[in-house]
């Protein structure tokens, strides 16, 4: 099983896609699955994976607080149950119904509108239990050949061969683990109206207020694709689209007026802007907690844009 597993070493020798493709086989089709940790721990690692280290590293705090995200807004704002059965609760269920409880959260609320003292709260207690029952099953479930792990050290070290695998593939995959979800919810739930599309918007957040206060203190008032000053709100604009990256990073957020945010739709930029978003960014980390920046590298922005293009995301001129 490998639920209780304290550390795994990454096996050598895996780095083909059959081979990568033989393991995810096995963990969408055939791995046992009494819970949806495993698809929401992979969610996260989804949404991570532009956040590794040059050498395939991967931060605890960061994996913990997406994966805290997506079971939150699971649990609680849509109020799924996660377990294959209904006489008992999963452990990670009862962490944040209970946490809904005593801090009086409305059940409506996405996790990021809870204080921050509140979420890393919760997040801490989702990790620990997180490291005891997901980081191993996870492991197990895919033979050791997607990442290395220490739960002690909590260090996690990604395959490079299946961090380029995720990066390429990212759109399907990420479609396969929410139809794989989705199946799950709907044997266990009552409630299955349009539950694939609940799946795919719990990484969403309510709202991006917080970026847009950091773009405008820092980059100004104008659109950042057609350069004008208008009356009307701008837009805090995903550039490399949601849709496909379903992560919210300061690194791959611009301001674009209502003109320019609705031209450009579920598309990429044309590739003069991507060199406008390089000089952006480099302001931005003079300026701005590191944190936001975790990771960064104009090479992986590079990267992300160019698999976004290869997985079928127009270009927006």
């Amino acid at each position: 099983m490998g639920w209780d597993l304290q550390l795994g070493e990454l096996k050598e020798g895996y780095g083909t896609e059959d081979d990568i493709w033989k393991k995810l086989n096995y963990f969408f089709f055939d791995a046992k699955t009494t819970t949806t940790y495993k698809y929401g721990f992979f969610k996260a690692l989804l949404e991570n994976i532009y956040m590794t280290t040059p050498e395939g590293f991967m931060s605890y705090d960061h994996l913990f607080y997406d994966f805290t995200k997506i079971y939150w807004n699971l649990v609680v704002h849509h109020q799924l149950w996660q377990s294959n059965t209904k006489s008992r609760r999963s452990v990670i269920q009862g962490i944040l119904e209970d946490a809904q409880v005593k801090y009086e959260v409305p059940k409506d609320w996405r996790f990021d509108r809870l204080p921050e003292a509140v979420q890393q709260s919760i997040v801490q207690q989702v990790k620990k239990n997180g490291k005891r029952y997901v980081i191993g099953a996870f492991y197990g479930d895919t033979d050791g050949v997607f990442y290395a792990f220490h739960l002690k050290d909590e260090t996690l070290q990604m395959s490079l061969p299946v961090v380029q695998f995720l990066k390429k593939y990212q759109r399907l995959v990420t479609n396969l683990t929410n139809y794989q979800l989705a199946k799950f919810l709907e044997k266990y739930n009552e409630d299955f109206t349009q539950m694939l599309t609940r799946v795919e918007q719990v990484s969403q957040r309510a709202s991006l207020e917080e970026f847009r206060r950091l773009l405008q203190t820092n980059t100004g008032d104008c659109c950042f694709y057609c350069g004008k000053t208008t009356r009307q709100t701008l837009h805090v604009d995903h550039f490399i689209p949601w849709d496909y990256v379903q992560s919210d990073r300061l690194w791959n957020f611009v301001l674009a007026c209502p003109t320019c945010n609705t031209r450009k739709n579920n598309r990429v930029p044309a590739p003069q802007h991507l060199t406008a978003l390089y000089a952006q960014n480099a302001k931005l980390q003079q300026l701005v907690r590191m944190d936001y920046f975790y990771a960064y590298s104009e090479q992986k922005l590079q990267e992300l844009y160019q698999f976004a293009t290869s997985n079928g995301y127009r270009v927006w001129e």
